[in-house]
């Protein structure tokens, strides 16, 4: 961003440091650490408590894959986007908040269920409209770097927010603030700090980074204008094969890969018995990959294009997931678990830098709507099936094994998509 002038490259610093801002409450909560305090402490059993953790994140995955792409289509018709990522972002920064409540007692399990629940919903949400400014704020030859920068500024903030985590309450002797550790209060803290820190970083987005200077319809003019907008794009996503083909590839990946982060720290807890402490250093550990990945391939996207980047990071997913699925032995778990998160950032961040470029500027919003939908329709598919083989053969890894078939469907598909910059421009 050298020639850039100064107001372009802070409002491009301040939209990648949305990434940094998010990233720790679902890696804090949803992945590594509350989701194995719910299962071990809450519930008391590692296989019902899995299967509880995913029919929340089920339930949680549909009512995003309904309400998405309305909520895009109506945010493309009422201006500006940064009242809705706020909005929503506080609905997540609340939920995770509310966790603190959820102490080592079943009779908590439901207000935990609900409040992770909400979590995924109001970072789902926010993020649709997040994702929809980066065309904004990114020269069209820049965009692979851009996005790929905020996913690896992303990791890079849970790998940050999970050491003071780690260090300042897990595994503290004396845990700050004077918490319990008998009533895990030092690891139901963690919720509070994960949302603690998104409030915090989210306001450079909200105050350098430009907003849409459409002028707002009424919110009931809103609704029916973007509804009826967005009928006729789903009519009209016959007429551009590429694009619908990629929503479905991403959609299939993207669910691999979601519930991957759902229930990777639940599988590192029962399979291997690693502790609290274990599982957040194995979540800083991927954490540091996972964005080293992200970063050197924000250059190999504008360079090769987003399409084989997504290609290259499927194989390398399905390769070494099958790996760590098939070793017994601990050591080799985190050797092929760290190389399999190299390939986990690129995969995102490049499906993003296609969409953008497929995606029409006057609905884009509405286009990742589309998007955040295509990542949550088959949602409740991912936990559903992982759960139910879990509970058929009483075993994690059975259970894990089913997110392979989502990457290795989303790579055949992804075959058949055109990059846009062979195609021209998506009208």
């Amino acid at each position: 961003m050298g020639r850039d002038n100064p107001g372009r490259r802070r409002a491009a610093i301040s939209w990648c440091l949305f990434d940094w801002a998010n990233s720790p409450l679902p890696t804090v909560i949803i992945t590594f650490v509350f989701s194995a305090y719910f299962a071990r402490g809450v519930v008391g059993d590692e296989v019902e408590g899995t299967v509880l953790w995913s029919r929340a994140l089920t339930i949680a995955g549909l009512a995003v894959a309904i309400l998405a792409p309305v909520l895009g289509a109506i945010a493309d018709r009422s201006g500006p986007k940064k009242p809705w990522v706020a909005g929503f972002s506080l609905l997540a920064i609340l939920a995770a908040s509310a966790l603190w409540f959820v102490h080592p007692d079943p009779g908590d399990t439901m207000l935990a269920l609900v409040a992770v629940g909400l979590v995924l919903i109001g970072t789902e949400f926010a993020n649709i409209f997040y994702n929809a400014m980066l065309g904004g704020i990114a020269p069209p030859g820049r965009l692979g770097r851009i996005g790929g920068w905020g996913w690896s500024l992303g990791y890079l903030g849970a790998i940050v927010c999970l050491l003071i985590a780690l260090f300042g309450f897990v595994q503290a002797d004396v845990p700050p603030f004077g918490l319990d550790k008998g009533a895990a209060e030092h690891v139901r803290a963690t919720a509070l700090l994960a949302a603690a820190w998104f409030l915090l970083f989210s306001m450079p987005l909200l105050r350098y980074v430009p907003d849409d200077e459409h002028v707002p319809l009424p919110v009931l003019q809103a609704a029916r204008e973007g509804l009826s907008t967005l009928w006729a794009t789903l009519r009209g996503l016959r007429r551009h094969p590429d694009i619908w083909i990629f929503l479905v590839a991403r959609m299939l990946y993207a669910d691999g890969l979601a519930t991957l982060f759902q229930f990777g720290g639940l599988y590192a807890a029962g399979t291997f018995g690693m502790s609290f402490a274990e599982i957040i250093q194995f979540g800083i550990a991927l954490n540091v990959t996972a964005g080293l990945g992200a970063f050197l391939f924000a250059w190999v996207d504008d360079w090769i294009g987003a399409k084989p980047t997504i290609a290259i990071s499927l194989v390398g997913l399905i390769g070494f997931g099958f790996a760590v699925l098939v070793v017994e032995d601990v050591g080799w778990f985190w050797v092929f678990a760290l190389a399999l998160g190299i390939f986990v950032g690129p995969s995102q961040a490049a499906s993003r830098t296609l969409l953008t470029q497929m995606a029409p500027q006057a609905a884009r919003a509405q286009m990742f709507g589309l998007y955040a939908l295509s990542g949550k329709a088959t949602s409740f598919l991912g936990p559903a099936l992982l759960g139910w083989a879990t509970i058929a053969f009483d075993s994690q890894r059975w259970g894990m094994a089913t997110i392979l078939l989502f990457w290795i469907a989303g790579l055949a598909l992804l075959a058949f998509v055109r990059p846009a910059s062979r195609r021209g421009p998506a009208a």
